[in-house]
């Protein structure tokens, strides 16, 4: 047998979780340098899986099949496209990242009212997350991806009501409650939407005979698969309304906002960069691969909603005064550009989709950070607290405004190359649609350059004027991300040839070509 290399990508990391949450509580230090190396263990394997991948091979790669519930027809099936190994890399970069950056968040608080914080416990929830959104990524049996679109809720609702975010203006008591609202909606919100999505794997189960994303595609190409279109319809329905939720796409948003603002900012990271990816993932690869005539019936609606989240979110932003509520409402408005160019159905839509998904994780996760570090200097979310801090803290400044450009799509940062290609894709088959969705590239210059102006430039407030810059460890984290941000902004190709083959792989499913040019091009 070869070596289950998808396997271990996930086995890792649950592996260090278990071995970080087992170190001795006055061994904290040990288990945050175990919690890193595991990590680190895991992007090299899934660097591995990235260079082993074959772009122009089969479209799943890295197979792997085991029996686990024979009399349900569950299969442990893993396998990989390039959207799969892409975001997989991703998750494993952004991780290790995540535990730098939170490397003093779970320490034990000095405050009576305080709660006891077992540091090992955050770090080992991190890498448990890490494990499940991978294999995630990975599982094309149906049943499998439902469990762990499940599972992985429950150590981000821990993260969340357990180790949330000491900056707040009520202090402990009103910070802890509203931690605990925020942990409990978000719980809330995503198990109501598995419960539906778990009525529509059984109602797939019935009319297909099993899970596995390949005999259902092999029973379809067969024209052997006996699905009638209300059936087809009312399955897509379940499966898209638990990403829509995941993604999140208006009207079903308002959990993130909460979960963000309330989580540390490494928290935060892993939950709009990490694991609501696997809400957009899904998408392109259960709705549109097993439901392809109900994605099209159900296009039209859905860019609507897109459309929403695009302005809405952008909108909310304009008006926040929390600068990590601000970046939530802006992630709403980035996510409706995803599923915008998802359903535009489209190559240079799906393939802008994609490459999204990736670069709004590395400028999420560069801006997230950097406001996490500011925030920790002076024990304030409100933009009216900071003022000047560029003048004391320019390193600190500058980080801050590359990680604020990229996420407003600036020319030669990441971001840009890929909602460039959405808005083309989607002009090319909905002109109005993408004609609208520019005012989101206004409202987001707006909302990024004003948050700039209030926190970093004017006058120093009094309570930023001994505000330290970064440091050695703050700077190992940030630098990777903003080097990243800069690559991938001039040279974006290596991601392209991983990720348009199997975008036409997805256009395929739903039996659509680009709509040609209504003006020849010149000979």
């Amino acid at each position: 047998m070869s070596f289950p290399l998808l396997t271990a990508t996930a086995a890792v990391p649950a592996i260090g979780a278990i071995v970080t949450a087992a170190v001795p509580a006055a061994r904290r230090t040990a288990a945050k340098w175990i919690a890193l190396a595991f990590s680190l263990a895991t992007l090299v394997l899934a660097a591995i899986a990235l260079v082993r991948f074959e772009p122009g091979g089969d479209r799943y790669q890295l197979t792997e099949s085991h029996a686990w519930i024979s009399d349900f027809g569950v299969r442990y099936e893993l396998g990989v496209d390039g959207i799969g190994v892409a975001l997989m890399a991703l998750t494993a970069l952004l991780i290790p990242f995540v535990i730098a950056a939170g490397w003093h968040d779970a320490d034990p608080l000095e405050t009576k009212s305080s709660r006891w914080r077992p540091t090992q416990g955050f770090f080992a929830l991190i890498l448990m997350v890490e494990a499940m959104v991978i294999l995630s990524f990975e599982a094309t049996d149906v049943f499998l991806f439902y469990i762990l679109f499940e599972a992985m809720l429950i150590p981000v609702y821990f993260l969340i009501g357990g180790f949330g975010d000491r900056a707040h203006a009520g202090g402990d008591e009103a910070g802890a409650t509203q931690r605990s609202y925020a942990a409990v909606k978000f719980l809330l919100y995503n198990l109501a939407g598995g419960l539906i999505m778990l009525a529509a794997v059984i109602g797939l189960f019935t009319q297909t005979g099993t899970f596995s994303l390949a005999e259902i595609a092999e029973a379809r190409a067969n024209g052997t698969l006996d699905m009638s279109t209300g059936m087809e319809r009312w399955l897509f329905l379940g499966f898209f309304f638990a990403f829509a939720i995941k993604a999140p796409l208006w009207p079903v948003h308002t959990w993130l906002p909460n979960a963000m603002g309330e989580a540390t900012a490494p928290v935060a990271v892993l939950i709009t960069a990490v694991v609501d990816k696997v809400g957009t993932f899904a998408m392109l690869r259960f709705c549109l691969q097993l439901f392809p005539e109900a994605s099209k019936w159900a296009t039209p609606v859905v860019l609507v909603l897109a459309l929403i989240s695009i302005i809405y979110g952008a909108l909310l932003a304009v008006g926040q005064r929390d600068i990590k509520r601000l970046i939530a409402y802006a992630s709403i408005s980035h996510f409706g550009f995803i599923i915008m160019g998802i359903f535009a159905m489209t190559s240079q839509g799906q393939s802008g989709a994609t490459l999204y998904m990736i670069n709004h994780g590395i400028s999420t996760a560069a801006l997230l950070l950097v406001a996490g570090f500011l925030i920790s200097r002076r024990g304030s979310r409100l933009i009216s607290d900071y003022g000047g801090v560029q003048k004391v803290a320019p390193v600190l400044a500058g980080t801050f405004l590359i990680g604020g450009l990229a996420t407003l799509s600036l020319p030669g940062l990441a971001p840009f190359v890929s909602e460039f290609l959405v808005l083309v894709g989607t002009f090319s088959r909905y002109p109005v649609i993408g004609i609208i969705a520019t005012i989101g590239i206004v409202l987001a210059a707006l909302y990024v350059l004003v948050l700039y102006q209030r926190t970093m430039t004017g006058p120093v407030n009094e309570s930023v004027r001994h505000m330290p810059d970064l440091k050695l460890r703050e700077l190992a984290v940030v630098t990777p991300l903003i080097a990243l941000l800069l690559f991938l902004g001039v040279y974006p190709k290596p991601l392209t040839d991983i990720v348009n083959p199997a975008v036409e792989h997805t256009m395929s499913d739903v039996h659509k070509t680009d709509p040609k040019p209504e003006v020849e091009a010149a000979p």
